[in-house]
């Protein structure tokens, strides 16, 4: 009797239920079994109350072409602090399990669950997703629940609750449904993954790089799309953008953001050897506004910009430096390139179209609603504090809680040995149009990691790629959609197979490809067909 209590003992230690520890592992789930199954708080590495199954059903859904019968699972994962809301989470089990997990980020401020019939960032068009490849599947709405806004996930209004905050900010709703999915997935299977993995884009990106800073044990493999993952600086200087905007004349309307954006393409689309309004040399690419200068600095069309439209265009593509401390670290941010700010094919997650205002016009930029929220809710937890009378270069008697704030949503912490050394292996992507959120600042993050761990042990387990003309998560018309294969991969360097070599990069919306180049390089255009990736090269300079 006493080995067996210690046999037991050791699986619970290991996160195994001991009423499975024997039980054959299969690859149909028990679906019927998980319906309002408790989730003790044991089963989770993070403080909660537990949690509960409010539903299991067999379901079948087409997924890349492909009918795919699953269970799909919900359950409520219920915080420490009863005014919090609980943290809401969906995983689908299909039937005939690869014996692996997919954990899917989220966008914007979350506040809904992401569908698990999706793909990972920028994912080619022919690329399996997930569910059909039978991994189980699995997400949260990060421990919060839109409310009735245009767009969920511009609602910050959870913003008010310290956990709620922790849960999406920090990423600690991240490991809580990670380890209620895991215990799911053995209840469900008899087994737990034999590999588990992470990708997200946005918000996702950000995700994915919490998890591997804070939980390097907890994923196998990693992809990163255009990640925010130093938010709270990223959005100072979207509150410095919204004020820039918010003076008057000085809002670039759609068809001076279409002349600001085509002279740039004018200006620097052969740098790179080709005219196909791809800017892929952009470090060379040198443009100043004053060139559309309208006479005498006076708005006399859309054929010029005034004095205080080349302000506006100027700020967004300016590095912000505030002039104090924060807790992180953080010092700045590292503005946008004129091309992609200014890109009239989106001008929803660049300028807008219309100025910024109080209340906030929901035409008004993404980002500029984006700080609005936080600043009604995260920051000074008003409601009906107006966000364009907050000066983020001199926040006053907010710059204690900006500071206190910026340790649970700037994720600064770049020694990613730890993971290195679990095998971990991490797949960085981003577009250099992406227009919400900056590709410098995922260069500054590269760079930071390269800079401590040094360039051939980042290279063991870290590809970053720079995609020229790629913009947000393929959003709208960019002039470069990308699609590549990743999770593939991913699979095979994770499994001990080779690393990416030379991969190729395809445009979803046009007939070509180009290589795609680790970071720092970029594609140059040598000779033959410019829209095959065979024509190009991949250099620094």
């Amino acid at each position: 009797m006493k080995t067996l209590v210690v046999l037991a003992t050791s699986v619970l230690l290991l996160g195994v239920d001991p009423a499975l520890a024997t039980t054959p592992p299969r690859t149909v789930p028990a679906c019927a079994s998980l319906n309002q199954l408790q989730i003790p708080a044991t089963a989770l590495s993070l403080p909660t109350r537990g949690g509960r199954v409010t539903a299991a059903a067999v379901t079948s859904t087409v997924v890349s072409g492909q009918t795919i019968e699953h269970c799909q699972v919900d359950a409520d994962l219920h915080p420490v602090d009863r005014s919090a809301p609980a943290i809401k989470m969906r995983i689908a089990l299909p039937h005939g399990w690869n014996h692996k997990a997919m954990m899917f980020g989220g966008g914007g401020y979350n506040g809904t669950i992401p569908a698990l019939t999706g793909n990972v960032p920028f994912a080619a068009a022919d690329a399996l997703a997930p569910l059909a490849r039978r991994y189980a599947v699995f997400a949260s709405d990060s421990g919060h629940q839109q409310g009735p806004v245009a767009l969920p996930s511009l609602d910050g209004s959870f913003g008010v609750n310290d956990e709620a905050v922790r849960n999406f900010a920090a990423g600690d709703a991240l490991k809580k449904t990670h380890d209620a999915s895991l215990f799911l997935i053995q209840r469900a299977y008899g087994k737990r993954p034999a590999g588990t993995f992470f990708a997200g884009g946005s918000t996702g990106g950000r995700e994915a790089l919490i998890v591997v800073q804070r939980w390097p044990h907890a994923f196998d493999g990693v992809i990163s799309g255009y990640p925010a993952w130093n938010n709270l600086a990223e959005v100072l200087h979207l509150g410095h953008l919204t004020q820039v905007l918010a003076r008057p004349g000085a809002f670039p309307g759609p068809a001076k953001q279409t002349l600001v954006y085509d002279s740039v393409i004018a200006a620097c689309d052969g740098l790179d050897g080709v005219a196909d309004r791809v800017v892929s040399n952009q470090r060379g690419c040198h443009f100043d506004p004053r060139v559309l200068r309208c006479p005498d600095g006076a708005d006399t069309g859309p054929t010029c910009l005034s004095d205080a439209q080349v302000g506006a265009v100027t700020a967004m593509s300016t590095p912000f430096r505030w002039p104090y401390r924060v807790a992180s670290g953080e010092t700045q941010y590292p503005g946008f390139p004129f091309l992609s700010g200014a890109d009239m094919r989106t001008p929803f997650l660049g300028f807008g179209t219309t100025a910024p205002a109080n209340p906030m016009p929901a035409t008004s930029g993404y980002g500029m609603q984006y700080w609005d929220q936080w600043v009604k809710h995260f920051l000074t937890r008003d409601p009906a504090f107006n966000s364009l009378d907050l000066d983020p270069r001199r926040p006053g008697r907010w710059l204690d809680r900006i500071s206190q704030l910026s340790t649970i949503q700037d994720r600064n912490n770049v020694d990613l040995r730890p993971f290195a050394r679990s095998g971990g292996k991490l797949i960085l992507l981003h577009g250099n149009a992406d227009e919400l959120v900056s590709h410098r600042s995922t260069n500054d993050y590269y760079e930071r990691v390269r800079d401590l761990l040094g360039p051939q042990a980042t290279r063991d387990f870290l590809r970053y790629y720079l995609v020229p003309g790629a913009n947000h998560a393929n959003f709208g018309a960019p002039a470069f959609a990308a699609g590549w294969d990743s999770l593939s991969a991913l699979e095979r360097w994770v499994s001990n197979g080779p690393s990416p070599v030379q991969p190729v990069v395809t445009d979803l919306t046009h007939d070509r490809t180009r290589p795609l180049c680790e970071y720092p390089a970029w594609p140059r255009y040598r000779t033959g067909d410019p829209d095959s990736a065979s024509s190009f090269t991949c250099v620094t300079a």
